[in-house]
């Protein structure tokens, strides 16, 4: 992994969207994992800190504020950002968003951000 390759943590309980998040991260030359509920991202974490978790707010089991509470608590280190289908206005407060539909211009635009305030 290169020094400016963020490692992403997907917490969206939609096996698509998963999947949608991870490739569009991994071309934007990120490593991506990803997790369905708050237990498996506690679990991904616990094996490897990420340095960047991205959280749907309205996961099936749980909510994404929970998610982002307990990232928050366990490692404030990494950076939260919310991706979801409800209004910003709604968000909770996050270091960035990506707002749901996305493009992989906006991945890429908000991999770039993060990249920036690393440095």
């Amino acid at each position: 992994m290169s020094a400016d390759q963020l490692r992403v943590l997907i917490v969206d309980d939609n096996a698509d969207q998963r999947e949608l998040l991870r490739t569009q991260f991994r071309k934007a030359g990120c490593t991506a994992k990803s997790a369905a509920t708050l237990d498996e991202a506690l679990a991904s974490i616990r094996v490897e800190v990420p340095d960047v978790a991205v959280i749907d707010l309205l996961l099936g089991v749980g909510s994404g504020w929970e998610v982002r509470e307990r990232i928050c608590e366990l490692v404030p280190e990494v950076a939260i950002v919310i991706s979801s289908v409800l209004d910003e206005t709604d968000y909770p407060s996050s270091d960035d968003v990506l707002p749901k539909p996305f493009t992989g211009k906006q991945v890429k635009g908000l991999v770039a951000r993060l990249r920036a305030r690393r440095t």
